[in-house]
């Protein structure tokens, strides 16, 4: 029997019809190879070795400047390079940095290897930067960039380039390659065991492919390090993202609690409070979450993050027009294709239906733009797909992604997409992997609880369906404008707990 539902012309990607999928695929993955295959070249282009920038003429040229003026700018050259030194450090071991600083360091970098082509380490600093800058203003055009930029300093010195290597891993965890993030970073600690900074990206990678065994075991090995007072807040952190993922709550926001109190700089501090913030978040303290998210931005005001989770949090005090305005302010420039979701979202609970669907919109283009720049976008569209579009797209999709990549997070947005699709039993494998402790989900997440509880409901298992959407409402009573009302919808419809005849006693 065929279930499927379908909503056509929806696609986040222009699909074909089903019967041409296949042929359709492979020929999307050659276009946007080729795609990004041609921003590289422009990359290439732009940082050619030993290219100058034209001067400008002398003709017209200002008068010499007086002693206060030439005061005033070395002390603005004495402050950028300062600026350009703390993101140097911070980019070489994987800590936040400004956005300002990363452009300075930036800046620096693509003249260094002009002037100096066989520098291997200028050129895995540039990509690394090019990396972080990236995953800050969510803009992908900087991703084949970074390749190639990395991939310059691994061929000008191959053996033990341990930063162009940490950077390659980066990349991969930036553009959702958890097995190729894992082949670097391995790379990276087989080079240099006794590095830190090379367990973080590694951890993550596992957490990617739902190797949680492994992630735990390499952060035990990274705890069991002495590392410097300047590295341990990013350790505490990478120990709170674990903890996070077991369900021990009270560990996870310990951990980051201290590693916002012992970081160096404003970035990185920032970084850590949007942290707790999202944790916050996710056991449903609005309060909480908001002081954090606002702290943040206090100390820089570019950390986008904390813009969105500010947008979420004022949705749900009932603040929705400064949570439109929070929201935009995360989005404005390029913007994270997630937050541009989750504001059509909040204007579809709106009733602003020509609002959400602009959104849509600016969801497909952002997508587009990240597939281009090499970006894994499947387990978005697959979570788009399935509740705005044609959910056998999402099935599709995310089958392959689990296939490469088994995270709970992909098994919880396979597990909804097939519910969506109507294949309820075989969703309800994937939702129990989501949050089954004995399989690694252990993470208390109420969108993964009220999949699950919803799906039972499909199955006619009431008692469970019941606790579970109970369970998804007590965990956040606000985990998303358009899912709360469907699981107060599904729980009222399901009604009490009918009462049942004790058993009778033995003779």
């Amino acid at each position: 029997m065929d279930n499927r539902l379908s909503v056509p012309g929806t696609s986040l990607s222009a699909e074909p019809p089903p019967g041409r999928r296949r042929s359709s695929r492979w020929l999307r993955r050659v276009l946007v190879t080729a795609l990004a295959g041609g921003v590289v070249a422009g990359a290439v282009l732009t940082l050619m070795p030993g290219e100058r920038r034209p001067e400008s003429g002398r003709a017209g040229a200002l008068p010499a400047a007086g002693p206060q003026a030439r005061a005033r700018a070395e002390a603005r050259a004495r402050a950028e390079a300062r600026a350009r030194a703390e993101a140097l450090t911070a980019v070489t071991s994987g800590v936040p940095a400004a956005l300002p600083q990363l452009t300075s360091l930036i800046g620096q970098q693509e003249e260094r290897v002009r002037a100096r082509p066989q520098d291997a380490k200028a050129w895995a600093v540039l990509g690394a930067a090019y990396v972080q800058r990236g995953s800050r203003t969510a803009d992908a055009a900087d991703y084949p960039r970074a390749e190639r930029a990395l991939r310059t300093s691994l061929q000008v010195r191959a053996e033990r380039n341990t930063e162009a290597l940490d950077g390659m891993a980066a990349l991969a965890l930036a553009r959702r390659d958890f097995p190729a993030a894992k082949r670097y970073a391995e790379q990276a600690l087989k080079a240099a065991p006794g590095r830190w900074s090379a367990y973080p990206p590694l951890i993550d990678a596992y957490d990617g492919l739902g190797d949680y065994e492994a992630a735990r075991k390499n952060l035990d090995k990274l705890l069991g390090l002495r590392t410097g007072t300047a590295a341990r807040p990013a350790v505490m952190a990478r120990a709170s993202a674990v903890y996070r993922d077991r369900g021990w709550r009270e560990d996870a926001v310990a951990q980051l609690t201290d590693a916002a109190a012992a970081a160096q700089a404003p970035a990185e501090q920032a970084a850590y409070l949007a942290g707790l913030g999202r944790l916050a978040w996710e056991r449903g303290d609005l309060d909480d979450a908001l002081r954090h998210f606002e702290a943040a931005l206090r100390l820089d005001r570019d950390q986008r993050a904390a813009q969105a989770g500010r947008g979420r949090t004022l949705a749900a005090l009932g603040r929705p027009r400064e949570a439109v305005a929070a929201y935009r302010a995360a989005l404005a420039g390029e913007a994270n294709p997630q937050d541009v979701l989750e504001l059509g979202e909040l204007y579809e609970s709106l009733g602003q239906e020509a609002d959400a669907e602009a959104q849509y919109e600016q969801l497909r283009t952002r997508v587009r733009r990240a597939v281009a720049g090499g970006v894994d976008e499947d387990l978005l569209i697959g979570r788009f797909e399935a509740d705005h579009g044609d959910p056998w797209d999402a099935v599709e999709r995310l089958q392959e992604e689990w296939r490469r990549q088994p995270g709970i997070e992909v098994a919880d947005a396979l597990g909804w997409a097939l519910h969506r699709a109507g294949e309820d039993q075989e969703a309800l494998t994937y939702a129990t992997v989501a949050t089954d402790k004995a399989k690694g989900g252990g993470v208390r997440s109420a969108p993964y609880t009220f999949h699950l509880g919803m799906i039972e409901g499909e199955l006619e298992r009431y008692g469970p369906a019941r606790r579970h959407l109970q369970e998804a409402l007590r965990i956040n009573p606000h985990f998303s404008p358009l899912g709360v009302p469907e699981a107060r919808r599904a729980l009222a419809a399901l009604g009490d707990v009918p009462e049942e005849p004790l058993p009778a006693e033995a003779p």
